[in-house]
């Protein structure tokens, strides 16, 4: 069965939770306004793909693979990262709703998360170095045996971080949110 190839192509306010999109690989495409909704992405190739104002929640991307794409202003509640291809996985996102989601053991450095909720999502035993974090809302993020040298946390709020189960060597924080790396403490900053 031949692979679908598809390359350059905007998708517009297409509904693939209805209309399946076929397996294959997408390079340099635009999805505008799309709905994925509990659709199952597994083993397509996403190559230097932008995602404009999309819903990707609940979508199964097991095999998916993810190299150099860009998420900006999108849905993408309970996703499985950890899942993907993760091969020359690298991703941006921006303006997203990313809450329960799963970067377990992954390879993230140097990603940039701006302007988004990160509501409990699992960056356990995740590397995020160099990565950065840009006004971010991090409240119940999971930070256990992460590695977090040279992250940038200055604008972002509402982490918990634990610096005796996380590499924090270099990373940077804003003095207010230093609160967040005392948390298991118990005390009382005013």
């Amino acid at each position: 069965m031949e692979k679908t190839y598809i390359e350059e192509k905007t998708f517009d306010k297409t509904d693939f939770s209805v209309n399946i999109l076929p397996k294959g690989e997408y390079e340099k495409c635009t999805f505008n306004n799309c709905n994925f909704l509990s659709s199952d992405l597994s083993g397509i190739n996403f190559a230097e793909c932008t995602f404009n104002s999309c819903n990707l929640s609940m979508a199964t991307i097991t095999k998916t693979a993810f190299k150099d794409v860009k998420f900006k202003d999108c849905k993408m509640l309970g996703l499985h990262f950890d899942r993907c291809n993760d091969f020359l996985f690298a991703i941006d996102i921006e303006n997203c709703q990313l809450n329960l989601s799963s970067f377990y053991k992954m390879k993230l450095k140097k990603t940039k998360f701006k302007n988004s909720n990160l509501h409990e999502v699992d960056f356990s035993e995740a590397d995020l170095g160099q990565a950065l974090f840009e006004n971010c809302d991090l409240i119940r993020a999971i930070f256990q045996n992460t590695v977090l040298e040279k992250t940038d946390f200055r604008t972002s709020y509402n982490y918990s971080i634990d610096p005796e189960l996380n590499k924090l060597k270099k990373a940077k924080f804003s003095a207010a949110g230093v609160v967040g790396l005392l948390d298991k403490y118990d005390i009382e900053i005013d």
